[in-house]
């Protein structure tokens, strides 16, 4: 009996991508609705369907959409904005200051929009997203027509969408629960990584992926240097430490997976993670080539992401898994590596699975959602065609075939482009609002170029020490009874350490610009010789966020960079209008007290010549956290023996102002 279907398409070759790689030439596809119906030798799907519609695809390559499985849609606006810079400083310098001025709901949208119109017309059907205002994200993707997987950013301090990474949790939570279950849309939580998030909200945000069973997608070892720092300050590499937090409980997502080892890539699959391979991306920033033959080997599921335009710059999915073959062949020594079936199928049904879609889409099956593409294989720079290898057509789409050369994209059974016009998105108006936004970027860097935040970064390894600190201090006349009253049991010692401490702080006439410190740290051993010299760099903002009544202050971030060149150097390079210098003998305990952690310091100003002062400061990440731990600060500086009547917020260098 004949089966009415509203969709034949006739007269392609069909690449299926399931799991025996079906190849029908000439082939069929039935599509009804959203799903796919039949998909097989076109005279036996005529025979079998009759059709409300037919369409021939001319000998076109008809094939699965690809799946992006790595981006950050909304940076088509910030693409070209600063390019040839080491990762920090293209990150720290130039993006994160950026999108501070300028992501709004209304920027994310139209970038948005921008990204589906360049991913539509290279065969993208989904996308994995990770970035801020992720609902006005997936309500764009919607309005597209493109299938996307939506992870809002969780970071452990202020973002464009949210004060504190306890607000960021709180509106996932109400974004997972608005668009869970959409037919286009699968929202997801994205710690952002492990160095832009503390361990308490890399737990919360895997507990909350597991509560509403959805995906976490998340930056792990995209860089040499984040691995190495992982080791120093963690003890171990990233994946161990995700794991011992949780993460692994999740659907996780692992963006990059540059520098990981095979026990790592073991750990993520027996946890049913996956990897994406962003090779564009990481050859730009020079981050490294991922070990995906290796991952392939082992059975992992390896996915191909563009990463953002502002690091790749485009969108062109088919332009990455032809880079993804080449550079995995030039990294092993060996031609025959990711040959062009498996780079392909990364980018599809693999990557489908990576994304934990893979029930879904990927490949053309009787069941699966109708995403597809037509791709004309029939260019000059595609001629000609020698058809005695069966997978020579694999070989024309990944390493002959443009973005260009993709005509038609079907999703969720709707086509976003016929004939290289797209049905669902305005692309002129959009090009207006980008040129728009460009000129009021500029404008802003233009005159921020005299920051001296700025000048620190492009020195380069600057990185964001703390968002915040909530710390006071007090006068004392004797540290003898301080040093008693710590030793009591009710504190546990982690660490203690004795400096001599040169400080010169470059001041500026401008208040906004904050400080420039150039510190020595002399580490003291028991028989008074000191055993190392550190020299470093510090921004301290100007700005104070709020104080408590306790007189414990909650302070702004400071950045920090290594001190490569000498003090004259730095005089010469920031110009201050004034120089200011300190120094001063410091002991330094970092306790547990009531199961929090405190840093406290006794300092003994010698230069100039103040006297001594007992400091107690923590670090934090929300404002909750804060207000709880300016209460223990008046309570332990109490139990050390000191008063808090006259206690101290100012900084040693607002003092002596």
């Amino acid at each position: 009996m004949v089966q009415p279907v509203d969709l034949l398409l006739t007269n392609a070759i069909v690449l299926t991508m399931d799991q025996e790689f079906h190849l029908y030439e000439p082939g069929a596809v039935a599509v009804t609705g959203e799903k796919i119906v039949a998909v097989g030798i076109e005279s036996d799907i005529k025979a079998a369907f009759t059709p409300t519609q037919t369409l021939n695809c001319g000998g076109k390559a008809l094939l699965p959409g690809l799946i992006n499985a790595h981006t950050h849609t909304p940076m088509t606006l910030l693409r070209g904005l600063a390019d040839d810079l080491r990762l920090d400083v293209w990150l720290m310098g130039y993006m994160m200051p950026v999108e501070r001025e300028f992501v709004s709901p209304g920027f994310v949208r139209d970038g948005t929009l921008l990204a589906c119109a360049e991913m539509i017309r290279s065969g993208v059907t989904t996308f994995a997203d990770m970035y801020y205002f992720e609902s006005d994200i997936a309500q764009a993707a919607a309005d597209a027509g493109m299938r996307a997987l939506c992870g809002e950013s969780i970071l452990k301090f202020p973002s464009p969408d949210s004060a504190s990474y306890e607000d960021a949790l709180a509106y996932t939570r109400e974004f997972i629960k608005k668009w869970k279950g959409h037919p286009l849309i699968t929202p997801a939580i994205a710690p952002h990584a492990y160095y832009t998030n503390t361990e308490k909200s890399l737990e919360d945000a895997a507990a909350l992926a597991v509560e509403f069973d959805v995906p976490l997608h998340t930056h792990i070892s995209e860089t040499a240097q984040e691995v190495e720092n992982a080791r120093n300050d963690l003890g171990m590499p990233v994946v161990p430490f995700l794991k011992k937090h949780n993460l692994f409980n999740a659907k996780v997502i692992g963006a990059h997976c540059v520098h990981i080892d095979e026990g790592e890539m073991r750990t993520m699959i027996h946890a049913g993670a996956s990897a994406i391979h962003n090779p564009s991306s990481n050859l730009k920033l020079a981050s490294g080539i991922a070990p995906v033959n290796r991952m392939l080997e082992l059975g992992m599921n390896v996915g191909i992401g563009t990463d953002g335009t502002a690091s790749n710059n485009d969108l062109d999915m088919l332009e990455e898994i032809r880079l993804a073959s080449f550079i995995a062949k030039v990294s092993t020594g060996d031609p025959t590596v990711l040959p062009a079936r498996t780079a392909l199928l990364m980018a599809t049904r693999m990557g489908a699975q990576a994304l934990h879609m893979g029930d879904q889409v990927g490949s053309l099956e009787p069941g699966k959602l109708a995403d597809l593409i037509l791709i004309d294989i029939t260019p000059l720079h595609n001629s000609p065609r020698f058809r005695r290898d069966p997978n020579g057509v694999y070989a024309q789409i990944i390493y002959a075939s443009k973005a260009t050369d993709v005509t038609d994209v079907m999703i969720h059974g709707r086509w976003v482009m016929q004939d290289r016009q797209l049905t669902t998105i305005q692309e002129a108006e959009l090009l207006q609002k980008s040129a728009e936004y460009a000129r009021q970027i500029d404008a802003f860097l233009i005159k921020r170029e005299n920051s001296v935040l700025s000048k620190l970064i492009a020195i380069g390894d600057a990185s964001e020490e703390e968002s915040f600190e909530v710390q006071t201090k007090v006068r004392i006349d004797d540290i003898q009874p301080v040093l008693e009253a710590i030793r009591k049991p009710e504190i546990e010692i982690e660490r203690e350490r004795l400096y001599r401490e040169y400080d010169v702080y470059f001041k500026f006439d401008t208040p906004d610009q904050g400080y420039i410190r150039y510190r020595e740290d002399h580490f003291v051993e028991t028989n008074g010789e000191v055993s190392k010299v550190r020299l470093r760099l510090t921004h301290i903002g100007p700005t104070r966020e709020h104080r408590y009544p306790q007189k414990v202050l909650l302070s702004r971030s400071r950045y920090l960079a290594p001190a490569r060149q000498s003090l004259r150097f730095y005089r010469e390079y920031f110009k201050p209008d004034k120089q200011i210098e300190i120094e001063k003998e410091r002991r330094r305990f970092l306790v547990r007290y009531k199961d929090t952690e405190f840093f406290v310091n006794i300092d003994t100003l010698t230069l100039p010549a103040l006297g001594k002062f007992l400091e107690v400061k923590s670090r934090t990440w929300s404002q909750s956290d804060a207000k709880m731990k300016s209460k223990l600060i008046s309570e332990l500086i109490h139990f050390l023996g000191a008063s808090t009547e006259h206690a101290i917020s100012q900084d040693y260098i607002e003092m002596i102002q």
